[in-house]
């Protein structure tokens, strides 16, 4: 069962790194094509999948907001429910 653990592990490591590479797009590919990183992630086991998922892509970048909040929070603080009480 010990030998059976890290077999799974990689496999699914792998599997989810291959289907990420297969999906994303050649403009947001870092690094090398994005050919040789699907053949990196089958060839080299734990590596090939940890390089993809930790240097392979771009990022997307969180959009912080910031500004004025939209609208009221709660129904205490909305005007038109106050008014129809």
């Amino acid at each position: 069962m010990t030998r059976v653990v890290p077999v799974l592990i990689g496999l699914g490591l792998a599997i989810y790194a291959l289907v990420d590479c297969i999906q994303t797009d050649q403009s947001r590919v870092r690094g090398i094509a994005k050919t040789f990183w699907l053949i990196l992630i089958v060839v080299v086991p734990f590596l090939g999948p940890l390089g993809w998922l930790l240097a392979g892509k771009e990022r997307a970048r969180p959009d912080r907001g910031g500004g004025r909040r939209r609208g009221p929070l709660g129904p205490d603080d909305d005007p038109d429910f106050l008014r129809g009480l």
